[in-house]
């Protein structure tokens, strides 16, 4: 009996990669996505792919049409980049992206439901509650604050229910700063959420996968001057330490590490990811959001986790464009 023909082996890919990377967007965090962008189109020239910035705009869908490329890497934040939409329209053009397919991105996008999901899954994340600008109008915003005090004490946290960069974000010490805090984020969207404040150690838990499975890089401490980390202390050079990896023993860093693996696996997410998170002084790590298009400016903690672990950022964002693009 003749032996079974071998399967053809592929050629090696011989012409560059081809990609597009999109950034800017019409939303709060517009200018903390081009910077984004820029640094990502650096470190794939860098790692030899032709990579070309491009806004989310209405010459987007043509030109992907008239001049295909092989995968995009969306580097929107805010909603554009982060809440699905995007991803299902370039899903209805037959687009490759690198990152978490729509129905993923929606369900991270929604910080109370992300914590729900990733509380059911055994994860501590902090008490909260969310509610729309209607409840305080229709309720009185008196009653319902006292309430709200009266459930998780104070400080708290004070955060728009969906949104990244840290806009809005506010720590609230005393009940009478709470209503300020209250209008304030509602200038980021119509549904707030309060948070129980949790002192301790921020970590930033990187996770990508190149095809063999989600791996979780060295954690990223940030230490703010101010002591929160805002939108100011996120991107003003000089405000916040970051050390990489972080100053945390080996057992807390193996718990962080499957807390962003458990994140990543429970919302569905893929490519990369960012797990932000709290370690307690007892080495409790709780759960506070998931970002499924990180920051990659040069303050940025995905940039400095990659380093962390060994590896190139236009190499990884690269092959992340290849495992897309097949």
């Amino acid at each position: 009996m003749s032996e079974p023909a071998a399967a053809p082996v592929e050629a090696p890919r011989k012409d560059p990669l081809r990609a597009l990377v999109l950034a800017g967007g019409l939303t709060f965090e517009r200018e903390v996505s081009i910077n984004s962008g820029g640094q990502v189109v650096e470190a794939l020239s860098r790692a030899g792919v032709e990579a070309e910035l491009h806004d989310a705009d209405a010459e987007l869908l043509p030109g992907l049409s008239g001049a295909p490329v092989d995968a995009v890497f969306i580097a929107l934040h805010g909603a554009t980049g982060e809440d699905g939409a995007l991803r299902a329209v370039l899903d209805l053009a037959g687009v490759p992206y690198v990152g978490s397919p729509a129905a993923a991105c929606r369900l991270a996008w929604d910080k109370p439901a992300a914590k729900s999901v990733v509380g059911s899954a055994g994860v501590s994340t902090p008490d909260w509650v969310a509610l729309p600008h209607s409840t305080f109008r229709e309720l009185g915003a008196g009653a319902v604050l006292d309430l709200i005090v009266a459930r998780l004490g104070l400080p708290l946290m004070v955060k728009p229910a969906s949104g990244g960069s840290a806009l809005g974000v506010q720590k609230v010490s005393r009940v009478e700063d709470l209503p300020a805090a209250m209008v304030s984020c509602f200038a980021y969207g119509d549904t707030v959420m309060v948070e129980r404040f949790v002192d301790g150690v921020e970590l930033a838990l990187s996770v990508i996968d190149l095809g063999e499975g989600p791996e979780a890089l060295p954690a990223v401490e940030i230490a703010p001057e101010s002591g929160v980390f805002d939108y100011t202390s996120r991107y003003t050079p000089g405000m916040t330490e970051y050390h990489s990896p972080a100053r945390v023993s080996g057992a807390v860093a193996a718990r962080a590490a499957e807390v962003a693996l458990r994140v990543h696996e429970v919302l569905g997410l893929a490519g990369l990811s960012r797990t932000d998170a709290i370690v307690t002084p007892d080495g409790e790590v709780h759960f506070l959001e998931v970002n499924v298009s990180p920051g990659l400016t040069e303050t940025s903690m995905f940039p400095m986790a990659v380093e962390a672990a060994g590896y190139q950022l236009g190499d990884v964002l690269g092959r992340l464009l290849a495992r897309a693009a097949e």
